[in-house]
């Protein structure tokens, strides 16, 4: 990994930007190396996630590796897949769920870390946070047509909607996208991780 790469990485484990803000205090999650060719950019840890300290470790995860065709392992090897969620810490929760990612993650630390990343050959761009955020104009007016738009994004960027099983109603009336997008992922992770 290159030293300029770990020394960010070890900045941002340190970070304590938003500490008052978060009610469980601060804990990064994120996983990166130079050779990473794939890049997942999701919204931010959940409790679980905070309290193991592993990224994508709770139903969500396994939802999202299941859609790509990978095992933990290969998820894991960080000179594949890069992690960097647009939230770092676990950021408490809401009258809905989880509360947004914080602010603070993207405008200090996002696009350094991407730029660290120069084999990265496809980004998952997970939930509405992450698509605002890495697809800016060019994003739709809600989410379902962004994903819907996915081929516009493509090769580059992949949108997805979040995996959670909390989207398991959403996954059932939008049955295009398993049969559509979760083949094209798999296909391309596939031949990434070769």
């Amino acid at each position: 990994m290159n030293d300029d790469l770990e020394s960010l990485l070890a900045e941002v484990r340190k970070c304590r930007e938003c500490e008052a803000h978060l009610p469980m205090g601060p804990r990064p999650v994120l996983a990166a190396s130079q050779e990473s060719r794939i890049l997942i950019i999701g919204q931010a840890p959940g409790r679980r996630v905070h309290e193991s300290g592993v990224p994508w470790d709770d139903p969500s995860g396994e939802r999202l590796r299941d859609w790509m065709g990978i095992s933990s392992e290969e998820f894991y090897d960080e000179s594949r897949i890069a992690i960097i969620p647009m939230g770092f810490c676990y950021p408490g929760t809401g009258s809905s769920g989880d509360l947004p990612p914080r602010k603070e993650c993207a405008e200090l630390w996002h696009d350094r870390l991407v730029a660290q990343l120069p084999n990265v050959k496809l980004t998952l761009v997970i939930g509405r946070y992450a698509q605002d955020y890495r697809l800016g104009k060019n994003i739709k007016s809600t989410l379902t047509e962004t994903v819907r738009s996915w081929k516009e994004f493509t090769p580059i960027n992949l949108p997805l909607p979040h995996p959670s099983p909390r989207n398991n109603r959403w996954l059932k009336t939008n049955p295009w996208f398993l049969e559509d997008v979760v083949p094209y992922l798999k296909r391309r992770v596939k031949k990434l991780l070769k």
